[in-house]
């Protein structure tokens, strides 16, 4: 159950309580807060275990098929813990699927059909009568990250159709949400004590696409519905700005010089997935391999703070020795701060699951382990440039006689951390300060205060 999703009822007071389990990516954890901060709005409480629950909603991930088995296998535990189960997200799109294997579940829904989760609920578990104190809920809506960061959603659904991916069948075409409502949730979540907003999509370079980049208002100015303008605007909260999930296209090099001002962090979170040309062509990637080294070179040399981190995937139906080569080779080339590394697993009514020359289970293996083995040398010797140097950073959490933390290099749940020590009594999570780079390793690095802490 989503523990941070947990919100008092009001004393003496009987309201029914609506259990959540959360699963997949921050697209879909953005989703979820959407959903409770609706029902809380509704009056219902939210509750933190099976047994205080009344009914439980399960936000489902369905993009690869271990998601799939772990939904599935959560939608029974909820239905063994608590009985009463209603099921929403990206794995909903498949009902018949889920209803043929969990048939007593009360409802299945979609991704974000928000209205159609809260009237299964409504039906199976009446709201109370309107009460003021019951629908007293933060202006933020309610989150369930830490206080100090938040995603933020700026687009829906996909417009490209890789072959490997079933995200445009779950999630529809691209619908990218006006900038003007995206700022007054940015401004919103702000003024509730968040410090870093991620900005997240399925494809954040496309945002404004399929709306034609319109124009729309934002604190007494109009702005172009582009991802430049909307970085442009975010950069005026006076927080941190993280991008997720962009695209390399040739738009994409005028953020360099935001990134390298500072008006959002010099990170960019992109998704390359091989560095063969002919696999990111059976693929259908947006990009090729060759002018994306090209492409990289010119970012770090706009802005040499930059660091990147992208993910990747082994063992593609077709990939030769020669194709996994070439992805070494371009690893090295890349020198990337951050990746990660799947192996390919086919996922029902993918296209990739028609192409010939599947590779073996044991070759991916093979594969993976020597992918993560090149890239962890490139990290680690990335890293360790970065000893001795003198860098900002946030703590999210305190561990024993360490300050986890992280700076403008590490973005949350996804990456490495930064253990600070010999800090204060008085600092807690969301504070930031200054820190010293001591030591480092394949993934993480230490270090020390060099003066007070900042909140």
């Amino acid at each position: 159950m989503t523990a941070a999703a947990t919100q008092p009822a009001p004393a003496n007071l009987t309201v029914p309580r609506v259990g959540l389990v959360s699963l997949g990516c921050p697209k879909a954890t953005w989703d979820s807060e959407q959903l409770v901060t609706r029902l809380r709005a509704d009056g219902y409480a939210l509750a933190a275990t099976y047994d205080k629950a009344d009914l439980v909603i399960v936000n489902t991930c369905g993009f690869i098929d271990s998601a799939r088995a772990e939904s599935l296998a959560a939608i029974g535990e909820a239905l063994n813990e608590n009985g009463r189960v209603i099921v929403t997200g990206c794995l909903g799109a498949k009902a018949d699927d889920i209803l043929h294997i969990h048939p007593r579940v009360l409802a299945v829904t979609g991704p974000q059909q928000f209205d159609a989760v809260l009237d299964a609920v409504h039906r199976h578990l009446p709201p109370p009568e309107h009460n003021p104190f019951l629908h007293l809920i933060p202006a933020a809506g309610l989150r369930l990250t830490p206080p100090h960061y938040a995603w933020l959603k700026i687009s829906e659904g996909c417009n490209h159709h890789c072959t490997f991916c079933i995200i445009p069948a779950l999630r529809g075409r691209l619908r990218s949400r006006p900038l003007g409502l995206v700022m007054r949730e940015a401004e919103t979540l702000v003024a509730g004590g968040v410090k870093e907003l991620l900005v997240i999509a399925q494809d954040t370079s496309a945002y404004g696409l399929d709306t034609r980049y319109p124009r729309d208002a934002w604190a007494g100015r109009e702005w172009r519905t582009d991802i430049h303008d909307l970085c442009r605007a975010l950069g005026e909260l006076g927080v941190w700005i993280r991008l997720h999930y962009v695209y390399p296209y040739p738009h994409v090099d005028r953020l360099l010089p935001l990134l390298a001002a500072g008006v959002v962090l010099p990170y960019l979170d992109v998704p390359l997935q091989h560095g063969s040309p002919r696999i990111l062509k059976r693929m259908r990637r947006p990009a090729a391999a060759e002018d994306t080294l090209a492409r990289i070179r010119a970012w770090r040399a706009i802005c040499p703070e930059l660091t990147l981190r992208s993910t990747f995937i082994v063992g593609f139906p077709g990939e030769t020795e020669d194709d996994f080569a070439a992805l070494l080779d371009f690893l090295e080339a890349a020198e990337l701060d951050r990746v990660g590394c799947f192996k390919y697993s086919a996922v029902a009514g993918a296209a990739a699951n028609e192409l010939p020359d599947p590779v073996p289970e044991a070759v991916k293996d093979e594969r993976y382990a020597r992918f993560m083995q090149a890239q962890q040398k490139i990290s680690a010797a990335r890293l360790a440039r970065r000893v001795g140097s003198a860098i900002e950073v946030v703590v999210d959490r305190i561990e024993g006689d360490a300050a986890v933390a992280r700076s403008a290099g590490e973005a949350p749940e996804i990456d490495g951390v930064i253990r600070l020590y010999d800090f204060p009594a008085g600092l807690k999570p969301g504070d930031r300060c200054r820190a010293r780079i001591t030591g480092s390793d394949e993934y993480d690095l230490e270090a020390e205060m060099v003066h007070e802490s900042t909140a």
